[in-house]
C-alpha cells in the first residue's frame, strides 16, 4: 500500500496541510480548492477562487449552511 505524507504547516509547525475540494457553479469538482491547517489553534488557510488566492480568511462552521436543491 502506498504511503502518502501532507506538508506541514509552515505557520505552526505542528499540523498538516490536507487538500479540501468543491464544486464549481456549473457542477464541475475542483480539487484541492483549498488547504487547511488540520491543528485547531493555528487555523491557517489558503484559497483559490476565481483564480484569486486568499490566505487565512475566516473560517466559519458548515453546520448553518444549507445545500442547494439539485
Amino acid at each position: 500500500m502506498e504511503q502518502f505524507s501532507f506538508p506541514k504547516c509552515q505557520k505552526c509547525k505542528t499540523g498538516d496541510l490536507v487538500p479540501l475540494s468543491d464544486f464549481g457553479g456549473q457542477g464541475a469538482t475542483i480539487c484541492y480548492k483549498a488547504w487547511i491547517c488540520t491543528n485547531p489553534e493555528c487555523g491557517f488557510n489558503l484559497k483559490i477562487r476565481n483564480g484569486d488566492v486568499y490566505v487565512n480568511e475566516p473560517i466559519m462552521s458548515g453546520a448553518l449552511h444549507s445545500s442547494r436543491p439539485r
